[in-house]
């Protein structure tokens, strides 16, 4: 009998019903002689601390650092789990081979190896290894299925993760938390969240300590197109008026017109974290409900595998691409010039063996059903229209680079025309407004005329707080944050965690209490902040060590680095961590306490403190840089009088507003329903507190 083993019950359905396993069993399906059985996320974990030696049951700064002379494995103590496991070790006992068919991962390589090895699977494994669960890419996997010796490596690499996650957290958790908790709450680090908090952090200090500085540009109009003075920014007002007045009254004359034609590529195809940037962008959805809406989409069988970090398609893939395109039913009027239009496009910027890590870019698989909800409609539409675009020719473009002179002053003027749009025309109208914005009137050399020159006074700007698209970004790439450039170019492969992952890690974060949302925006709170500032130790909250960490276990996965040798550069890591922490200056760092979902609302209202909740950060609505504070008559911009001159009174109609309305009139641009106010006559009545288009304050009865 041979066993098959798959990730999750619809998976196992699927594979079973190819495989003519028909009958239904008690946890798995049997049939043609094969046994169909499943997992369901993780069986098996790494053991507590507690489990290894009783000295580590208690939390003693003392026992620091835990490091388990060998890591063991244990079922997680859960009835179903238990239950499952039963039905795969009962299997494994019958089967003659044993046929591996979970998550075609590194984290599936894990789950399915620690699952067979607590099982004391003792026969021979083979790996099916595919990237979509359509009924023609399980069949050719049958047909091609691998030892399971040749993911060796793959396991090892998630087996070290695993280990060195477990090191780290435990002990880093457990020193930080004795060191500098309040003694009610744990402080978490983590290999991933800390330097993802301390990217926010430090990201939110740069937006707090930033000092805007005046400066003034002088543009002038000549025939309806801008041009701007080559000189840039002047710091003073007086330089800039000088300037005006030296050439108002002179002819703007055209000495060069530069016109060159340049190509632009489509965009590229999505991996997950691109996927979750554009839906964030473009949907405001969080990157765990983009996640969830193409693992749908995956096991819909509409999609290939989505927990990929890669833009490129293998070579082989290209035979496939005329199917997949007949099978998009609704986009036929984007597909027919493809499929009729001669050989089909094959980029190098599409098509690359080498980029091919686990898994190819997300595409579709070909086979539709209308049979999805909206937002996975709008998820599917992106993936297919990305996947159209990269056949389509690249677009044209004109780059217009137009030099004048106005008396011995330089200006200059810049545009971009599109004169074929060619792969634009897959996504509408709407694919790139700025490059159909500043189309230049044609000019010629020589010629000349009046202008009308201005004085624009403006700002330096801080950077901007991080949305979760940026956030996204951010832990892809870290680059800016790492020195070294072969890990800068690590990095932008695989960042900040894994792109299966990082859905995950700001979820933590929020649920921590360590960073919130304010609209698109993520600040970090006054305990993130706290935890950041008094972490000393780089190595932990710096991109840098995701990204040592990266290479290294992309090398093991590779066969390139020794496990022993990566396991023992982390045992000293943590010997010096918790070194550190031991000898450092005591101080508390006060957490937000965490609401348990199980308890009542009764047992919440009594577990609340008595001191008021922290106010919220603010952020003006009308300028978006300015915070809202409370003065003497009037809540209103940091920026007032500088750069803003938004203002919410006091009073309103003789009703004065408590801090929550204006946090609530601020936040939604509107209040709820309020009583209390009185109209010229000394009538009261009741009413919402509104922010008209111009961020005026009104009352709507």
């Amino acid at each position: 009998m041979k066993m098959c083993i798959a990730e999750k019950p619809s998976v196992a359905k699927e594979i079973a019903a190819i495989l003519g396993a028909n009958v239904r069993r008690n946890g798995y399906f049997e049939g043609n002689g094969y046994c169909v059985t499943w997992t369901f996320g993780h069986l098996c974990s790494l053991q507590e601390p507690n489990e290894y030696t009783e000295k580590w049951k208690q939390w003693n700064l003392s026992v620091l650092p835990m490091i388990p002379s060998k890591f063991r494995i244990k079922l997680i103590d859960d009835e179903g789990i238990r239950k499952q496991f039963a039905v795969i070790e009962e299997l494994v006992g019958k089967a003659e081979t044993v046929i591996n068919c979970g998550d075609a991962g590194q984290e599936g390589e894990l789950i399915q190896r620690w699952v067979l090895t607590k099982a004391k699977c003792s026969v021979p494994v083979k790996r099916l290894w595919i990237s979509s669960l359509t009924e023609e890419a399980i069949k050719e996997g049958f047909n091609k299925l691998m030892d399971a010796g040749e993911f060796d490596t793959l396991y090892a690499a998630g087996s070290a993760r695993a280990i060195g996650d477990w090191l780290l957290g435990m002990n880093a958790t457990r020193a930080y938390t004795l060191k500098y908790g309040s003694g009610k709450n744990v402080l978490s680090i983590g290999r991933v969240q800390t330097p993802t908090l301390a990217l926010i952090v430090d990201r939110q200090k740069a937006i707090e300590n930033f000092k805007p500085e005046t400066y003034w540009e002088i543009k002038t109009n000549y025939r309806g197109g801008i041009f701007s003075s080559v000189k840039g920014r002047f710091t003073t007002k007086e330089e800039a008026e000088a300037m005006i007045q030296k050439i108002a009254a002179t002819e703007l004359e055209i000495t060069s017109v530069e016109r060159k034609k340049a190509m632009e590529h489509p965009p590229k195809l999505f991996d997950l974290t691109l996927l979750q940037v554009e839906c964030n962008k473009k949907y405001a959805f969080t990157a765990e409900n983009t996640l969830k809406i193409i693992q749908s989409l995956y096991e819909k069988k509409l999609t290939t595998y989505p927990r990929v970090d890669t833009n490129f398609l293998p070579n082989d893939q290209y035979a496939k691409v005329p199917g997949i395109l007949k099978g998009l039913k609704p986009y036929e009027a984007l597909t027919a010039p493809i499929l009729t239009g001669g050989k089909i496009r094959k980029s190098a910027k599409v098509f690359n063996d080498k980029k091919i890590t686990d898994h190819h870019a997300i595409i579709p698989t070909g086979v539709f059903t209308y049979d999805m909800s909206p937002d996975e409609k709008r998820v599917y539409d992106l993936v297919a229209k990305r996947f159209i675009a990269v056949f389509y020719p690249d677009c044209e473009v004109a780059n217009t680079t137009v030099m004048a002179k106005v008396g011995e002053e330089e200006f200059k003027a810049t545009g971009k025309q599109i004169i074929d749009p060619a792969w634009r025309v897959v996504f509408g109208n709407t694919a790139d407004k700025q490059n159909e914005e500043n189309v230049l009137p044609v000019y010629e050399k020589g010629e000349h005329g009046p202008h009308l020159p201005e004085i624009q006074e403006k700002e330096t700007q801080p950077p901007k707080y991080y949305t979760e698209a940026d956030l996204l970004r951010a832990m892809e790439t870290a680059g800016k944050q790492v020195e070294d450039e072969e890990l800068r170019d690590l990095m932008k492969e695989n960042g900040i965690g894994r792109p299966s992952t990082r859905a995950g890690i700001i979820e933590t974060l929020l649920k921590r209490h360590y960073i919130r949302k304010d609209k698109k925006r993520i600040l970090a709170t006054p305990t993130g902040i706290e935890l950041i500032d008094t972490i000393q130790n780089d190595l932990l909250k710096s991109a840098e060590l995701t990204g040592q960490w990266e290479k290294k276990l992309r090398m093991i996965e590779d066969g390139k680095y020794d496990v022993t040798h990566f396991m023992e550069e982390l045992k000293s890591m943590v010997n010096e961590i918790v070194h550190f922490v031991k000898h450092a200056s005591a101080k508390t760092i006060a957490v937000a306490e965490e609401e348990d979902e199980q308890e009542t609302p009764k047992e919440k209202k009594k577990r609340l403190p008595k001191a008021p909740a922290e106010p919220i950060t603010l952020t003006c609505p009308k300028c978006g840089n300015g915070n809202i504070v409370k003065g003497k008559t009037a809540w209103g911009c940091t920026l007032y009088k500088k750069s803003c001159d938004f203002l919410i009174p006091l009073v309103i109609a003789e009703k004065k507003l408590t801090q929550k309305q204006v946090e609530t009139l601020v936040l939604k641009k509107e209040t709820g329903n309020l009583s209390g106010f009185k109209d010229a006559e000394g009538n009261t009545f009741s009413g919402k507190v509104k922010l008209d288009g111009d961020f005026r304050v009104t009352v709507e009865k």
